[in-house]
């Protein structure tokens, strides 16, 4: 294995992490499903497009290669169900976006929750095998989305510490084996934040029997401590997602509401934050900033639709941010992934690596 590259903050051009699948994977992974392919005849065909995924993110100047989530039909619960007392299973009906609804797919914990291995390794094994100078960026979901998205078979977990015991020292084991295997850059992705941005995802939370500050103080110390015993080299950012399914979304608002909890609460080295349209609110939250080690990676180009934004008024924006954070803790990313599942976002693929261009083209341009 090559000696992994060091990596002290998230690039100033990078990236969410999940792509577009191409058309040859999304009808090899139909032939799988319908037993027209082998496994191993689909990770073959998964192997060869993360391939060219990761020479076209090369190509076009991406610092941060990821294997696009080619292998995974959703974002999050692929991973979880790895865990051990974890199981990806059909629902009675799926999550609802804004007039748009996925399939019906959730996890359930039906055992204790450990790590004993995980299928993902062997994931990242392959991207690092062919990132070459580039660094293998990894992304998993937040230990909150098994808090927040689990349902929990009855006579497993007395309560709910017990639970995120478990749940800690299994995110701590599966974050040492990525990192023996190479990675420096790991990304956690998280949706249970948005929730506490608007007064009705607060009411919802309330209905679960949840209070605000219970909330984000569950949801921090999730976080912490399951990173809390890296390795002093591994980069761990985390991107606050707001929803992304068919460039639709769940929430909206702004970060005030918890910002404090956020910019100040978090032990992680950087964040992806969406700031690409007015749903997002404005930078003001930046200021509760107090690390300068901290990094923003801010999420100004969207990755929803097609239409490139003027590259004048990006840079005017990240102006207006350096009115909260130093323009060297920042950088630009876009908004969120193009294909948090396999369906994809509403966009062509061309659009997306125009998308991903501009970014660096901008960020090229500013940080000179």
């Amino acid at each position: 294995m090559s000696k992994p590259l060091v990596v002290n903050t998230p690039f100033k051009a990078d990236h969410v992490g999940s792509f577009l699948r191409p058309a040859r994977l999304k009808e090899a992974r139909l032939q799988f499903e319908n037993n027209e392919l082998t496994a191993d005849q689909l990770k073959q065909i998964e192997d060869e497009e993360i391939t060219k995924l990761v020479a076209k993110q090369k190509e076009i100047g991406l610092q941060a290669v990821t294997d696009g989530e080619f292998r995974r039909k959703w974002w999050h619960f692929d991973f979880l169900g790895g865990f051990d007392g974890v199981e990806f299973y059909d629902t009675d009906k799926g999550l609802t976006f804004k007039g748009v609804q996925t399939r019906a797919h959730g996890i359930k914990v039906n055992g204790k929750i450990g790590f004993s291995t995980h299928y993902m390794i062997e994931h990242f094994k392959f991207l690092q095998s062919i990132a070459g100078d580039a660094v293998a960026k990894f992304t998993i979901p937040s230990p909150n989305m098994l808090l927040y998205r689990a349902t929990i078979e009855e006579g497993i977990y007395s309560n709910q510490e017990a639970l995120l015991t478990d749940l800690i020292v299994a995110y701590q084991g599966v974050i040492q084996a990525l990192y023996d295997e190479g990675c420096r850059y790991l990304q956690l992705d998280d949706t249970s934040w948005a929730t506490t941005f608007s007064e009705e995802g607060i009411a919802s939370l309330k209905e679960k029997g949840l209070e605000l500050d219970e909330a984000l103080a569950l949801s921090a110390r999730a976080i912490n401590e399951s990173i809390a015993k890296r390795p002093e080299d591994l980069l761990v950012t985390m991107h606050i997602c707001r929803g992304n399914f068919k460039s639709t979304y769940i929430t909206s608002g702004s970060y005030e509401l918890v910002s404090e909890t956020i910019f100040a609460g978090l032990n992680v080295d950087g964040l992806f934050l969406e700031f690409d349209d007015e749903r997002s609110g404005g930078f003001e939250p930046l200021r509760h900033v107090n690390r300068s080690d901290l990094s923003i990676v801010l999420g100004l180009i969207t990755s929803k639709h097609g239409d490139l934004e003027d590259a004048a008024l990006i840079k005017n924006r990240i102006k207006e941010a350096t009115k909260y954070v130093p323009l060297q803790q920042l950088c630009l990313s876009p908004q969120c992934g193009f294909s948090s599942t396999e369906e994809g976002n509403l966009l062509t693929e061309e659009e997306q690596w125009s998308k991903v261009q501009h970014v660096i083209q901008i960020a090229n341009d500013v940080w000179k």
